[in-house]
């Protein structure tokens, strides 16, 4: 056996994973200082406010979101490669990339944000879950009822299983810390100005389709994990979860989001999507999964249940690579 380096990216992302798994968002040191999320969101807005102007016609306005892209992920990149350069093989390195690794991740946040719907409806009624749910999800709320609300919370837990868990592991095993800050800066530029709505359409246009380029991969290993989940989750249906994502994902309006919600779906015995209320108007989805649509705060807890799961299957796919690569076994 190799001794163990502590530049291992292997060992930091489990060691990020684990600093995510105990402390999650770290809200006492952020009431203090920025999250680097945030400190994004602020470049965005920048960009946003000077380049996206409404007297300026639609190609200049795709021009400037274009280059609004390249500037903001080219330099979370860099700012990626030096934090790397500075933290390789130095006292205390190993540490600092670990905490930015588990910093960027949020499967615990998830968690708890999606927790927290299932709890707020079955305890405090209709309108605190659409409160809950408002917190992650881009839908009007006040057009949801009772089965809405679970169904939203399902479908953003899987969605975001994708986007905040697999896709920043993903990226972090394919380009180190510099590979990690541009997929966040790219998802959180999706996310703020990656819409079709009159003032994003064209200024958002280069950043809903990087976003969608880079999930490609994650989006597809999301949701096979989630298949496989079901298998270690009592009244998951591993099967179904399989044919249901290899069948439905296409009919999701993102190349992307079908792949875990229709594996969750399928999973679960769930229709999710269909037709949804936003700001910006109604998208006429169909159902997929091809089962009941009526979700339950019941359903909810299971749709926990089978990402914890897929967590713990990610985690230790990462430690069967890590002996795979530095455990030499006896002739």
């Amino acid at each position: 056996m190799r001794p163990p380096s502590l530049d291992d990216p292997l060992l930091l992302l489990l060691a990020g994973l684990a600093i995510d798994a105990l402390f999650g968002d770290m809200q006492g040191v952020f009431r203090f200082v920025p999250h680097p999320i945030v400190l994004a969101g602020r470049a965005i807005a920048f960009f946003e406010r000077k380049l996206n102007r409404p007297t300026r016609t639609a190609r200049a306005r795709r021009e400037r979101g274009v280059l609004t892209v390249l500037i903001l992920i080219g330099g979370a990149a860099a700012i990626g490669w030096v934090i790397q350069a500075l933290c390789r093989g130095r006292p205390f390195g190993a540490l600092i990339e670990a905490l930015m690794i588990g910093i960027l991740i949020a499967q615990r946040s998830l968690f708890l944000h999606v927790a927290a719907v299932a709890l707020a409806l079955r305890h405090r009624g209709l309108e605190a879950g659409r409160v809950a749910v408002s917190h992650i999800v881009g839908r009007d709320p006040a057009r949801l009822d009772a089965h809405g609300v679970a169904r939203a919370a399902i479908e953003s837990l899987a969605e975001n299983f994708s986007d905040g868990v697999i896709a920043p592991v993903f990226w972090y095993l394919l380009g180190g810390l510099p590979g990690l800050f541009a997929y966040k800066t790219a998802n959180t530029l999706d996310s703020m100005i990656g819409h079709r709505s009159e003032r994003y359409r064209a200024f958002g246009w280069a950043a809903a389709r990087f976003d969608d380029l880079l999930n490609l991969a994650p989006a597809r290993l999301s949701g096979l994990l989630l298949s496989a989940a079901a298998l270690f989750v009592g009244n998951a249906r591993p099967a179904q979860s399989f044919v249901a994502m290899l069948r439905d994902a296409k009919k999701h309006r993102s190349p992307n989001a079908g792949w875990p919600e229709a594996a969750m779906a399928g999973a679960l015995g769930l229709a999710l999507a269909g037709p949804r209320h936003y700001a910006d108007g109604i998208v006429d989805d169909p159902w997929i999964g091809g089962g009941t649509a009526r979700a339950t705060t019941t359903d909810i807890g299971r749709a926990l249940r089978l990402y914890y799961a897929a967590c713990l299957l990610l985690s230790s796919g990462l430690i069967l690579a890590w002996i795979a690569l530095h455990v030499r076994l006896p002739a």
